[in-house]
């Protein structure tokens, strides 16, 4: 018996399960993450300017090139390995290595990063992270380092993955530019869980830049919303009275409704994409398993109180938007249901007066027609009277006789023949 043969997509498409592992970091080591987004359109860029950039950064270490239209790759930089991802709307580089420097979170480590090559970068920097992978020390130690590393005011920290490590940061930038983070693993953690735990700090800080850029758009529109808002609430108000025609009020209200259709499908994406980024970010944070360390705040507890508000501002525009254009599109349907009836009142109205002109085009017709009976007869008895004068003297009569009597008779006959002509064009 043949082999049944394959799909053609069987094993890229499982191959592409396992593309992306997690990668493995011992402890103390250092990682620099960078996010690259283009400004407009990041969802359409040219992703060989992608590739591109990244082969600049591999020439200058002399690492293997990508395969032609990769979304990751792997190399190794001088005493750093790199993990490239090319996703949806942005370009993220990893670079870990093992070692501290013995400054917390030295600027000069992002060094590894030329400064040449940032500036041609396609797009803009999305985040920026530093996370500093140390022993875990006593808890005073942690503490102490804490308090000299991070503002306490925005400090989140947790005791991670059944308490197998501690990680922290402020989500603030630093004077260098880059967030910081901090991690301190048992030293029963393997290398794939420390691993584990880098990939979700710069999941979580990456999507929740990503998701934030949803409540600037949303922010950006609240004025104009507020004056979509005040136009159209004035235009409802305009409808119950009569001092604007309802025509020009419907015109109005087709300009809003249409202004409103356009903010919707310009901030579909954005606000669609923003709820997709905030679903990962809690999901990578629930991944987390976080317990309490010492009396701070976890980062389930920051996220709730600093950043769950911006995202509720994002579904709050988007729903104010939806329902405003609801508002309007209503407004619209009862407008033209009020035009429709008033054109069917004037409509009969004119009908009405078209028929009062045909009844009387149709009596002024009798008349004429009357007339008309009138004046062929005048000059048919006329005519007749010529023919019958010669047999009016045989007969002994007089031509007024004649007249007389022949009067009747042709006036009939007339009347006759104009009736038969009408029944003939009926």
């Amino acid at each position: 018996m043949p082999p049944i043969p394959d799909h053609p997509l069987r094993y890229s498409l499982a191959n592409e399960l396992h593309a992306r592992p997690f990668p493995a970091m011992q402890s103390p080591s250092t990682v620099i993450y960078l996010a690259v987004k283009q400004p407009r359109e990041a969802v359409h860029r040219d992703r060989s300017l992608d590739l591109a950039h990244l082969v600049a950064l591999l020439d200058r270490h002399g690492a293997a090139h990508p395969q032609p239209g990769a979304t990751h790759h792997s190399a190794q930089l001088g005493r750093y390995t790199l993990k490239w991802e090319q996703h949806t709307e942005f370009v993220s580089y990893t670079l870990y290595g093992d070692g501290v420097a013995k400054r917390a979170f030295d600027p000069s480590d992002f060094d590894i990063f030329p400064a040449e090559w940032l500036e041609a970068a396609p797009g803009q920097r999305v985040t920026s992270l530093m996370i500093r992978i140390l022993p875990r020390p006593e808890p005073k130690r942690i503490k102490a380092a804490l308090k000299d590393w991070f503002v306490p005011e925005s400090l989140a920290v947790a005791d991670v993955l059944d308490d197998s490590a501690v990680v922290a940061g402020d989500f603030r930038i630093d004077p260098a530019g880059h967030m910081r983070f901090a991690l301190f693993a048992n030293a029963a953690t393997g290398s794939q869980r420390i691993g584990r735990l880098v990939q979700r700090l710069c999941e979580i800080e990456t999507y929740r830049a990503m998701s934030m850029l949803g409540f600037s758009r949303a922010r950006d529109l609240s004025r104009d919303i507020g004056t979509l808002d005040t136009h159209l609430s004035k235009m409802m108000a305009e409808m119950t009275s009569d001092t604007i025609p309802a025509e020009q009020t419907l015109t109005q209200l087709l300009t809003v409704s249409a202004e409103l259709e356009a903010m919707a499908a310009r901030s579909a994406f954005r606000f669609g994409a923003t709820g997709a980024y905030e679903a990962l970010v809690n999901q990578r944070i629930s991944l987390l398993r976080e317990a309490r360390h010492g009396g701070f705040q976890t980062f389930a507890e920051f996220m709730l109180r600093r950043y769950e508000p911006a995202m509720r501002t994002v579904k709050s525009t988007e729903k104010r938007i939806g329902t405003l254009a609801d508002r309007a599109r209503r407004g619209g349907e009862l407008l033209r249901t009020r035009v429709d009836v008033e054109r069917s009142a004037q409509n009969q109205a004119l009908l009405a007066s078209m028929d009062r002109r045909a009844d009387q085009a149709l009596r002024l017709q009798h008349t004429v027609e009357g007339l008309s009976v009138v004046a062929i007869s005048y000059y048919a008895v006329s005519l007749a009277s010529y023919l019958l004068y010669p047999l009016a003297q045989a007969l002994g009569q007089s031509k007024g006789m004649m007249t007389a009597l022949i009067t009747l008779p042709v006036v009939a006959l007339v009347w006759l023949a104009i009736q038969r002509v009408k029944k003939k064009l009926h």
